[in-house]
């Protein structure tokens, strides 16, 4: 729904009550008795309340990026794809994660650095890309600035780092397909209609910044 000004609250409200049902889930899952009712084995408690932690994070920057900083208007369509995303994170990554017994290690440490990052490179390219739009001056003009400098759609790639972070935090080798998954849904659909669009709005300034610029991995794609 590229170009709309629509509010969309329905749907944006929509997407925070699934939110915040899968969350509950993942608490049951995690700490509850989730894992008894479908007969899985205990994890790790510190583990859990990392993963727990992780989807928490994920809840409050989703949502204040839905009702504060993405100004388009969401098809219900999107009202409910969107969610089904973060059934996996959140829901997803709870069932496989939670059932590993094994303790915190370094390993870890790296899966929560990636989980962070990811989650600022996400987080702060939006915020910064937000702020110079407020300005009225910039009405119109297409944004190269900020961590957009360094990729085309960097924002994509804070989601695929903290998205792999999570799913190595679960020390479950299934995870691994959700980020490939959202790397194709990136690279093959994502990606592709968004450029057609900024092609479209801006024109030659799009074209020449796309030029010089990577796509989507910095220095690298």
């Amino acid at each position: 729904m590229y170009g709309s000004t629509d509010r969309s609250m329905p749907q944006r409200f929509l997407i925070l009550i699934l939110e915040c049902i899968f969350l509950l889930i993942a608490f049951w899952l995690l700490f509850m008795e989730g894992n008894e009712f479908f007969h899985l084995p205990e994890g790790d408690l510190t583990r859990n309340i990392v993963l727990f932690v992780c989807c928490i994070i994920t809840f409050f920057r989703m949502n204040y990026m839905v009702f504060f900083l993405l100004r388009r208007g969401i098809t219900w369509g999107e009202a409910l794809n969107v969610p089904f995303a973060f059934a996996l994170y959140f829901i997803g990554y709870s069932l496989l994660g939670g059932i590993v017994d094994k303790p915190i290690y370094w390993l870890d440490y790296f899966a929560i650095f990636f989980f962070l990052i990811g989650s600022v490179i996400n987080s702060l390219s939006e915020i910064l890309r937000d702020s110079w739009k407020k300005d009225k001056r910039n009405k119109g003009k297409l944004y190269t600035g900020g961590l957009f400098k360094y990729a085309v759609h960097i924002n994509y790639f804070g989601d695929l780092v903290w998205v792999s972070g999570f799913a190595l935090l679960t020390r479950n080798s299934w995870s691994i397909f959700i980020p490939i998954a959202l790397f194709c849904l990136f690279v093959f659909y994502n990606i592709p209609v968004h450029d057609r669009y900024m092609r479209d709005k801006y024109g030659e300034s799009f074209r020449q910044y796309e030029k010089g610029t990577k796509k989507f991995i910095p220095f690298i794609y």
